[in-house]
């Protein structure tokens, strides 16, 4: 067995955390790494004392996307105790344009995902960042 690179360790690591998810639609997770050190994790989910849906069913807006769960992205960035400058986001899917306003906004200097997303709205928020996918299954 090879070792692993940095980007397959920290994703391999975003994709065991995207198991705690408890939206069924897409079960996402994130992990934030600084100088190869993991700064927080997050995956998408209900707001804490709230119902999941897994447990309730799914709450959509008009355009069909469920509104229930914080994203792993939004958590991640929440549980972070530390400056994000420089950081890098390694996402099972690739982030929303929500997110990647977050990301941004954060300081996270680089987006490294597993699966694409496709839609196109988050482009313009993604000036000043690295985006990569990496080895889509």
């Amino acid at each position: 067995m090879s070792r692993a690179d940095w980007d397959e360790y920290f994703l391999s690591i975003a994709e065991t955390v995207a198991t705690r998810s408890t939206c069924d639609r897409a079960h996402v997770g994130c992990v934030l790494v600084r100088d190869k050190r993991i700064v927080a994790t997050g995956y998408n989910g209900s707001i804490r004392g709230h119902a999941h849906c897994d447990e309730v069913g799914h709450l959509l807006d008009e355009a069909g996307r469920c509104i229930r769960t914080i994203h792993a992205e939004q958590n991640a960035i929440l549980f972070a105790r530390e400056s994000l400058e420089g950081a890098t986001a390694y996402v099972t899917h690739e982030p929303c344009d929500v997110c990647c306003k977050l990301l941004n906004q954060a300081g996270v200097a680089r987006v490294v995902f597993r699966w694409p997303d496709k839609s196109e709205r988050s482009e313009p928020f993604r000036a000043g960042m690295k985006w990569e996918q990496f080895g889509a299954q």
